[in-house]
């Protein structure tokens, strides 16, 4: 169990401080960062229960407009292989068709 959770599916217009907003509600938020223009950010919280309280009570809510997806963030190192596109095809950005 993590105090750091993934926020997903957020809305572009979202700010750090609805989202902090939004999570105060279970407990102190110690931090919030939105990536800018990617859908999608981080929040920690002080203690795990309240964490996990969040989580439990917030995933696949509506906040801002969208449903949201609310889990433990994950290491970079701990992310399957398919998180992101990487490689040859169309979605690594090498291999298009050259004939």
């Amino acid at each position: 169990m993590s105090s750091k959770l993934y926020v997903g599916n957020l809305n572009y217009r979202t700010t750090e401080e609805k989202l902090k907003d939004l999570f105060s509600q279970f407990g102190e938020v110690t931090s919030v960062n939105i990536l800018q223009g990617r859908g999608f950010g981080f929040v920690e919280m002080s203690a795990e229960e309240m964490a996990e309280e969040a989580k439990n009570k917030l995933n696949g809510t509506e906040f801002d407009g969208r449903k949201i997806i609310v889990n433990d963030a994950r290491p970079k190192g701990e992310r399957r292989s398919g998180d992101r596109h990487q490689g040859s095809g169309p979605r690594g950005g090498r291999n298009f068709n050259r004939y």
